[in-house]
């Protein structure tokens, strides 16, 4: 089995909920990524501009940092982080061994209703198109799975965990 499944995604997309579930499913660590970056980088984004690269690196790396622990210690766990780009998947898989993305593909109607609904978040829905620029879905270099996130949670979790324990 995967030692860190990574919960991928647009703002919206359910990552927390989903990679909730699955940690306790899998019995295993849950780490909101969300949790992880700097106030700065919350300010930011409160403000209605999108966070660029270099705003990204030092949360990047704790997030990479976390996984490096996870799969030191031999606990494993499941991180919910956007993970759009490429390069940063690559940080992370370059973090532990074992690392597998979740990516919870989402419609844009979808997101703008879900994230436009939130209460208490930091992230408005105006910064989606921002979101939806720097996607790259996940390549056929990259061990995980894609899945349809308006689905119901639940449900994802029961493909997730199922493929999870066919390739482990």
């Amino acid at each position: 089995m995967p030692s860190v499944v990574v919960v991928m995604g647009v703002s919206g997309s359910g990552k927390s909920t989903v990679g909730g579930l699955l940690a306790q499913r899998l019995m295993v660590p849950f780490l909101e990524a969300d949790d992880l970056h700097p106030a700065a980088n919350r300010a930011k984004m409160a403000a209605g501009h999108p966070l660029d690269d270099e705003d990204r690196r030092p949360w990047l790396m704790s997030v990479a940092d976390w996984i490096r622990r996870a799969t030191h210690d031999g606990q494993g766990g499941v991180v919910a982080c956007s993970a759009l780009k490429h390069e940063y998947r690559d940080l992370f898989r370059q973090a532990g061994a074992g690392v597998w993305f979740l990516y919870l593909a989402l419609d844009r109607a979808t997101a703008d209703r879900r994230v436009a609904g939130r209460m208490d978040h930091f992230m408005p829905a105006r910064l989606l198109d921002s979101q939806y620029a720097d996607l790259e879905p996940l390549r056929p270099d990259e061990p995980g799975l894609t899945v349809d996130a308006a689905a119901d949670p639940r449900t994802i979790v029961d493909e997730a965990v199922r493929t999870v324990r066919e390739i482990g």
